[in-house]
């Protein structure tokens, strides 16, 4: 097909919005070579370089010489509604079909069979639906004229872990015909992963690298262990920062919590993260209005996000690898002289980096124990169904049926809502993969633990190597080194926010699948039978409180008076009406004194009576050894009982650690069934482990 250069160059300075556009060195090389179908194409380049320009002007170009529509394959939700407006703005007609848009999907259909949809974007799991690959694939799977892969390191077995289903890639490249363009883009490939993209997309597949230096980016490192210290250094440092930006956490929690201290002390921010369901496109918005100081994401406000002026970013803890390092750090600067990227690293990093190494893979055990109970239901057995045959959580038995799912031949399939045993048998390429990236991260782990120690100026030579990047003159940053010390005042604020931080705990109104059959109860809880919503203090282990709970929980086996005037203020804060007017406690066979001991204490400071109105029936196993919440309840079944006549007025239930939360859902429900008007549960910890 006959490429044309002027027309190329018109629909860039369309996209752009700027009448004196030009291409940057690669992006017009890249945009002939699919257009004239010269073969398949890696297209690996920098943040902010401009991959999606090269692949809606080929659209728009292979489209006007009358060519089929495109296929998108795409990560991020962000993402997609930022290519949409993109290739809206040079007139390719673009649609998405997500898991946020349903309700368009069948008007969506009809228009790309009709040939009204230029390029329908989608994310992999589509390619797992069955009727997605019936209604929509078969009917256009002839007509496509171009497919694009982007973000294609997902591909790489590095990226199964984030998003597996991007395996499913491999077989549907192998199934299309040997001519259909296909051009694969991505910011972050080393050798490794490159290896990997030729084997899912061909050893023929052309492989363009340009320079991963970015010169508008003033990289540092500043290791401050305690969250207080980062906390504070944040709160100064937003202050006197020009400009807007991002702050990444691994964690929801850390978002949620980094994201209420900032607000504490006047910064317009908000948390960005899997949780923040329908409020994402307004909080994306907001930050590329300059609405915000900056979103508190966690890696769900990554690849593709695009605001070129961002000033900053800044890591709260050490991101696991260089390339989830890189991809985010290259959000900053696309558009300025200079911008900062600084990465702050702390204590409780290294524990939450290994476990998602270590989850990245089911164990074992994990694999069978869900083959066995599939093997002995003949019908097979839905997720809900599995979590009350094996004792694992919820996120292990969909990430392990995800897994098993994909490989080929797989050894279990989904009919309807139920996972089945196939023929094939799960091969033992399988383990030698999991163990072979599992070490793989451990050491692109420690690349980062490498990074962290640098000094000051060599970061971006130190990236660049390890993305196997061309080696090439780094200028020294642009901007001086920002301040490693923090306020001590401001730490002082930190540690009180953190202590005066409560956690909601919500209650539970359904009883679990299969109901509690030794309390003869099923289905919804009725509302004057659950507990009200409650309050923690704190987060088992975590600054602030959490540490302290941990340590006089297990060392002292006490729970201080420090702890009783903490809880103390925090219902009086809390305010719940109608107050409680005598106070119970959870009681235990295995520790029986610490948390009656602890409430007794409690009440006496709140001029309230103590009663032990709750007794255990018998030994059960600790609530911590059941790993989803069917499992929890079973474990709870039958297990309290009410030992006295108690009074009816509202009672405030004190319990220690909560994880799961149904040993409150069970006492409460006794509680007000034996006459109890209000029940507002309390307790020193979450584990931050509840599903």
């Amino acid at each position: 097909m006959e490429y044309n250069s002027a027309r190329a160059l018109e629909l860039l300075r369309l996209g752009s919005g700027r009448l004196n556009a030009a291409f940057r060195e690669g992006q017009e090389d890249a945009i002939r070579h699919i257009v004239e179908g010269k073969g398949r194409l890696l297209v690996v380049q920098k943040t902010g370089w401009g991959k999606s320009f090269v692949y809606f002007i080929a659209t728009r170009l292979l489209r006007e010489a009358g060519a089929g529509p495109a296929l998108l394959i795409s990560p991020l939700l962000a993402l997609m509604r930022n290519q949409e407006a993109a290739a809206e703005r040079m007139g390719v007609r673009a649609a998405m079909i997500n898991s946020d848009n349903t309700e368009e999907w069948a008007a969506i259909e009809r228009q790309l069979v009709g040939g009204s949809i230029d390029i329908l974007l989608i994310s992999p799991e589509r390619l797992a639906n069955e009727r997605f690959r019936a209604n929509v694939l078969a009917l256009i799977a002839a007509k496509i004229s171009l497919l694009v892969i982007d973000e294609a390191h997902c591909i790489s077995d590095w990226g199964h872990d984030f998003r597996p289903h991007y395996r499913l890639l491999e077989r549907m490249v192998k199934t299309m015909p040997p001519n259909l363009r296909v051009l694969a883009t991505t910011a972050t490939a080393n050798s490794r992963v490159m290896a990997d993209l030729k084997v899912v997309l061909g050893p023929n597949i052309k492989v363009v690298c340009g320079d991963l230096n970015r010169a508008s980016l003033s990289l540092q490192t500043i290791r401050l262990p305690r969250q207080e210290e980062r906390l504070a250094w944040l709160a100064e440092q937003l202050a006197v920062l020009d400009g807007h930006g991002i702050i990444y956490t691994l964690t929801v929690r850390d978002a949620l919590q980094v994201t209420g201290w900032l607000k504490s002390q006047g910064f317009i921010v908000e948390a960005y993260t899997g949780q923040t369901g329908d409020r994402r496109e307004e909080f994306e918005q907001a930050l590329s209005n300059n609405e915000v100081k900056a979103l508190v994401a966690t890696q769900a406000l990554g690849m593709g996000y695009d605001k070129p002026d961002l000033a900053f970013v800044i890591h709260y803890q050490m991101p696991g690898s260089v390339v989830a390092y890189y991809q985010q750090v290259g959000r900053a600067g696309r558009a300025l002289d200079a911008a900062y990227g600084v990465l702050l690293s702390g204590e409780e990093e290294a524990e939450i980096t290994d476990w998602f190494i270590r989850s990245a893979f089911p164990t074992q055990h994990e694999v069978s124990e869900i083959l066995g109970a599939l093997e002995n239901a003949l019908g097979g057995l839905s997720v809900p169904e599995l979590l009350s045959k094996v004792n694992l959580s919820k996120g292990r038995v969909e990430k392990t049926v995800a897994l098993l799912s994909l490989e080929a031949p797989a050894p279990i399939a989904k009919q309807g809502t139920k996972w089945q045993l196939t023929a094939a048998n799960l091969g033992q390429g399988f383990w030698d993969r999991a163990e072979r990236l599992t070490a793989l991260r451990q050491g692109e782990l420690q690349q980062m633990k490498d990074y962290v120690n640098l000094p000051f100026g060599q970061h971006m030579a130190f990236l660049i190597n390890a993305l196997d990047g061309v080696p090439g003159k780094v200028n020294w940053p642009a901007l001086p080194p920002l301040t490693t010390t923090v306020n001590p005042t401001l730490v002082k604020a930190a540690v009180a926010f953190l202590r005066r931080t409560s956690l909601p705990i919500e209650p539970r109104k359904r009883w679990p699948d299969g109901g509690m059959p030794l309390y003869n109860v099923r289905g919804l809880i009725p509302a004057n039978r659950h507990a009200s919503p409650g309050k923690a203090l704190c987060v088992w282990g975590d600054a602030g409180w959490g540490s302290i709970v941990r340590d006089d929980r297990y060392l002292h086996g006490y729970f201080s008076d420090d702890l009783v005037q903490a809880c103390v203020e925090m219902i009086r804060s809390w305010g719940p009406k109608p107050a409680p007017e005598w106070v119970t406690a959870i009681p235990s066979l295995k520790h029986p004194e610490i948390v009656p001991n602890f409430a007794k204490r409690l009440a006496l400071a709140l001029d309230l009576p103590f009663y032990n109105a709750l007794a255990k029936t018998g030994h059960r196993p600790e609530q911590k050894t059941m790993a989803n919440s069917t499992q929890q309840a079973r474990n709870i079944d039958g297990s309290l009982r009410i030992d006295l006549n108690i009074p009816t007025g509202p009672v405030l239930l004190v319990d220690d650690i909560v994880n799961s939360r149904w040993t409150l859902t069970v006492a409460a429900w006794l509680l007000r069934e034996a006459g109890c008007d209000e029940v507002w549960p309390m307790a020193l910890s979450l584990t931050g482990h509840d599903e």
